[in-house]
């Protein structure tokens, strides 16, 4: 199972990382329709909470409070590309790290964050795909 979590994380990590990419940095401030979060907003949320399923992986306390890495510090296009990257590869190397078999809880915080973090590719290839971006995946299929 341990593997297959791995598997689907990392997945995940490079698919959010590469459509993170591919939107320009013209774009990263710009919200698909009023109320919703921008595209930096949307990626600082996704790392946040990677950021605190590797504190939770590793019996860490972890504050969800602030919903979203801050933007004072994560407020380029290349600050936010690297967060990213960086959040959803501290976890994939957590996951991997041990031999010992994967305790149920754990198992389950990786499946609701990769559900989180799919929920938000989701909305973000919307996103791209009415601002004229082919996401990446979708290149060459």
């Amino acid at each position: 199972m341990r593997e297959a979590l791995v598997k689907r994380w990392t997945e995940l990590g490079d698919k959010l990382g590469d459509l993170a990419e591919a939107f320009p940095d013209a774009q990263y401030n710009a919200r698909p329709t009023a109320g919703t979060r921008s595209v930096a907003e949307q990626l600082r949320h996704v790392a946040f909470w990677n950021e605190y399923a590797g504190k939770t992986l590793r019996g860490e306390p972890a504050d969800g409070g602030a919903n979203e890495l801050p933007a004072a510090r994560f407020g380029t296009k290349a600050a936010i590309v690297r967060a990213l990257r960086e959040s959803f590869g501290a976890v994939a190397r957590e996951l991997a790290g041990t031999a010992a078999p994967l305790a149920e809880a754990d198992a389950d915080t990786v499946t609701a964050f990769v559900q989180h973090g799919a929920e938000h590719y989701g909305q973000l290839v919307v996103h791209a795909r009415l601002n004229g971006i082919v996401p990446p995946a979708s290149r060459g299929a």
